[in-house]
């Protein structure tokens, strides 16, 4: 009774991360509906404001792994506050009009939201049975891809009707004030101290058993390729292209880039669930890639063909494979070290999308209010984008399967 109790706590603690985790999205998606604004605010070139806001993945990237270890050597409590708190921070700095604000704030959002996938993964997998737990991380980045539908949909015609930059970005460190204090409440403590040392060795060792671990480069190469057209694409310079190069009002390019990560709000549980109910990651990861690349083919290729809205929500609910690699690699590495692999594969993802993100906005996004045929401007920027989720179709072949039904294969040989 006292181990389901305890199961019990985790799972509310679990439930207040996922809100930590949508408005974390939120935080991270809502700048593609205020480019205009915070380029008047920071004054600086939109160019300008997309460097600023890209500052998120350098610090996302590599204080995850700071987060994954956390959470091993420490459980879930204190890390997991401690997060909140400086994305609450990094959002009333980001507030202040000032270029230094800017790059400060969004740092630290970066820095905080590295807990929050991290910690509702761990929370998750102490509360839920190993059964579920792939449907369990599906259900988590449904919300954290409602909430960057949020940050788009919703929050968009608030900036386009007047909000100011500043109350919004004061109003949302608020409420995530809100959330730290009652993860603070609900979340149990753990005693690790019998786990872990305290030598700085012994704090790497997690990271030793996943990075000597191949499959952890593979699925973390995956999901970083398959994150690079919703995070950079849709979740920052969408709604810009489809102004420019395809003439949409600001409202209908504000649809049509809020419909991927609802979409994703569809595809992650689904996803998750078919690969939980047959035991396999690889085929709904692969099939996953492959509807990805025809949805967003058509956009590209025949774009008369779909209406763009509809296009754009199979795009996004294709695009939910993108986190079977994050249960392949917990269960291609050992439970002891399930906080750092999440952490590893957060790490790989967004490094990936740090370094393609300058390159995509160097290429294309620089170009987009100059470029004299649009058309053609947005087929270059759509065949960098195909090419980047074919090379993750190629790596999901190679992948190695750890799905359940496999293991049970195995079992049935040896008997």
């Amino acid at each position: 009774m006292k181990k389901r109790s305890v199961q019990s706590a985790f799972i509310i603690s679990w439930i207040f991360g996922c809100v930590f985790y949508f408005l974390q999205y939120v935080v991270r998606s809502s700048p593609a509906v205020m480019i205009k604004e915070l380029s008047d605010s920071l004054g600086v070139t939109a160019v300008g404001v997309s460097g600023i806001l890209g500052t998120y993945y350098y610090t996302y990237a590599s204080v995850s792994l700071i987060a994954g270890a956390a959470f091993d050597r420490a459980g879930a409590k204190y890390p997991i506050v401690i997060g909140t708190a400086i994305i609450c921070i990094g959002c009333l700095i980001f507030a202040v009009p000032s270029v230094f604000t800017g790059n400060t704030g969004r740092l630290l959002q970066g820095a905080g939201s590295a807990f929050a996938f991290t910690g509702c993964v761990y929370l998750a997998s102490r509360g839920f049975s190993a059964k579920y737990i792939a449907t369990a991380i599906g259900i988590t980045q449904c919300m954290g891809m409602l909430g960057g539908s949020a940050g788009q949909f919703v929050i968009g015609p608030l900036i386009h009707n007047g909000l100011s930059v500043g109350v919004f970005w004061t109003a949302i460190g608020i409420v995530l004030g809100v959330v730290c204090v009652l993860l603070l409440i609900t979340t149990p403590k753990e005693d690790k101290t019998a786990e872990h040392t305290s030598s700085v060795i012994s704090v790497l060792l997690p990271y030793k058993v996943v990075f000597t671990n191949i499959q952890s480069y593979l699925s973390g190469l995956i999901s970083g390729l398959l994150f690079v057209p919703t995070t950079i694409f849709a979740m920052t310079w969408g709604i810009a292209f489809f102004q420019h190069d395809r003439n949409l009002s600001y409202v209908g390019a504000v649809i049509a880039s809020s419909m991927v990560p609802l979409g994703w709000v569809i595809g992650c549980p689904l996803l998750g669930w078919i690969s939980d109910m047959i035991g396999r990651r690889k085929p709904v990861l692969s099939g996953g890639i492959c509807l990805m690349l025809i949805s967003f083919g058509q956009v590209v290729f025949l774009p008369d063909l779909v209406s763009l809205p509809a296009s754009m929500l199979l795009f996004g609910i294709a695009s939910g494979a993108a986190m079977i690699p994050y249960t392949i690699i917990k269960e291609a590495n050992p439970d002891k070290v399930k906080g750092s692999a999440t952490g590893a594969i957060n790490f790989l993802t967004f490094s990936i999308t740090a370094l393609i993100g300058p390159v995509f906005g160097s290429r294309h996004g620089k170009t987009l209010t100059t470029a004299i045929d649009h058309l053609a401007h947005f087929k270059e920027a759509g065949i960098f984008l195909l090419a980047v989720m074919s090379v993750a179709l190629v790596v999901s072949l190679i992948i190695k399967e750890t799905g359940s039904a496999t293991h049970q294969s195995k079992e049935t040989a040896a008997n």
